[in-house]
């Protein structure tokens, strides 16, 4: 077993096998992301996509609450708030735009509350297991505040925009059940046995087809933004060129042999 320890106190990182576990690791405020923490985070998913040993990632949060957003708290101390948070909305969105373009599988155990940019982490995760007593919210606006991380883009993709409206205006949380139902996650689970179940989805996943994985969600998480004579392109020549590669032609022998 191998095992690699932090990129900073806020965010832990071990590499247990071949997942590399990132965990947001300030429990004392709920997880909340602020500068330094934005900056451990990029750093996390950049070390997890460097090593090739790595075959997928779980994410998770110490403390009652999975994340709660941005920081208020040091947005409000900086000496240039404007700037700050500017700056921290950019680091942030940097490394969940990188932790969902990594080639590998992403799975999140989220639990307690996911608000705000914490949305932007459940997003940027391919499958995410959610504790049953898990409040979703939007948060920005009750604040007055607007959404970044890319969440005015994503979470209209996930859910609808009619619903995304529904979050963004008024106060109520969603529960797990209904983030289930309306397509923000993938899973519910009773609370003891979230990360226990996300952990074994993604040694399961660390031990398939890690190629196929990550140019599969490639494939999917593009698509919204190429037309469709772009999207049949890449289809074929990525089915292709891994028909061509060892890891189809090893799996599609074995299927062969059981026929």
């Amino acid at each position: 077993m191998r095992k690699e320890e932090s990129v900073a106190d806020s965010i832990r990182y071990a590499v247990p096998g071949n997942v590399a576990r990132i965990t947001l690791n300030r429990p004392e405020v709920s997880n909340a992301v602020d500068l330094p923490t934005a900056y451990a985070f990029e750093a996390a998913v950049a070390r997890a996509g460097a090593d090739d040993d790595v075959r997928a990632v779980l994410l998770t949060g110490t403390g009652p609450r999975f994340c709660a957003g941005g920081d208020l708290a040091a947005m409000a101390a900086a000496e240039d708030p404007a700037g700050y948070v500017r700056e921290l909305a950019l680091v942030l969105d940097r490394g969940l735009r990188r932790l969902a373009a990594l080639p590998k599988p992403v799975v999140a155990a989220v639990h307690g509350a996911v608000a705000g940019a914490g949305l932007g982490v459940v997003l940027g995760a391919d499958l995410v297991v959610a504790a049953r007593s898990t409040k979703f919210a939007f948060a920005y606006t009750g604040v007055g505040l607007t959404p970044d991380c890319g969440v005015s883009a994503l979470l209209p993709r996930a859910i609808g925009q009619q619903r995304a409206l529904q979050m963004a205006l008024t106060p109520r949380p969603l529960g797990a059940e209904q983030a289930r139902d309306w397509g923000l996650i993938a899973d519910v689970v009773d609370d003891e046995v979230a990360v226990p179940q996300a952990t074994a989805i993604a040694e399961h996943l660390a031990a398939g087809p890690t190629t196929a994985y990550g140019e599969a969600k490639r494939l999917l998480r593009t698509g919204w933004e190429a037309s469709p004579e772009d999207i049949s392109r890449d289809e074929a020549d990525t089915i292709a060129r891994l028909l061509a590669g060892p890891e189809a032609s090893a799996l599609i022998d074995a299927f062969l042999s059981r026929s």
